[in-house]
């Protein structure tokens, strides 16, 4: 039994920062100079949400499968529910004619509810390995999620496989797919922060032939120079 939580604080982190950036995105819309076509505030908040599901279908889904089915089956219904609307909102921002008989409020009404309904069961899921897991693979789980998370594909594809081999076959596929729908269509996804690098050693600089050299101390100004004549020329007090 684990006794850390960071799995769940670390969901709990990204689902606060997915909805800030829900309320940004509705916000953003009822605003009259942001244009319905590639709006920024609602690329990022649906490739965000989908690399996010698709990073838990990879990392903690089966996890979870092997502790307890029911927890991953009703994970799944909400979460492939929650797809199908975040797929409408994407239609819908990009002029699709299906979406016509539809207004922006009502599709964030749909998006909301079928967030709250997906993080509930998301929220079961992270509270019963928080209870079955120890520590350490806890810890791990976190780690792979954030680093799944980063490849995952940006779009919500609910019909799509979601677990097991298929699923990974998928995910592999559609990340693909969607980094080129992006850039032909413009969206705006989030990047992550590259990390720094560790200073290669003196081998290592050798094997790259780029040498890195200390710095070299700036040359003393005559001032400075002057002043340390002086400060050596000075009389001895005896």
């Amino acid at each position: 039994m684990g006794t850390t939580t960071c799995l769940h604080e670390a969901l709990q982190h990204t689902h606060d920062t997915l909805a800030g950036r829900l309320k940004a995105a509705r916000t953003a819309i009822d605003r009259r100079e942001v244009s319905r076509r590639g709006c920024p505030p609602i690329d990022l908040f649906l490739s965000a949400t989908s690399k996010h599901l698709h990073a838990v279908d990879q990392v903690v889904l089966p996890v979870a499968r092997a502790r307890g089915d029911g927890l991953v089956h009703d994970y799944l219904a909400a979460a492939k529910a929650f797809e199908v609307v975040l797929a409408h909102a994407k239609a819908h921002e990009f002029g699709s004619v299906y979406e016509t008989s539809f207004d922006w409020a009502g599709v964030w009404d749909d998006v909301e509810e079928g967030f709250a309904e997906q993080w509930e069961q998301e929220s079961r899921i992270a509270v019963h390995l928080t209870e079955e897991l120890p520590d350490e693979d806890l810890r791990r789980l976190c780690v792979d999620l954030d680093a799944a998370e980063a490849k995952a594909p940006t779009r919500p594809h609910p019909f799509l496989p979601h677990t097991g081999a298929g699923g990974s076959l998928a995910r592999g596929v559609m990340r693909v797919a969607d980094a080129f729908w992006d850039a032909v269509e413009g969206r705006f996804v989030p990047q992550q922060q590259a990390k720094s690098h560790k200073r290669p050693g003196l081998i290592g600089q050798y094997l790259m032939a780029d040498p890195r050299f200390d710095e070299e101390p700036e040359p003393e100004t005559p001032a400075s120079v002057d002043g340390q004549n002086a400060e050596r020329d000075r009389p001895v007090p005896r």
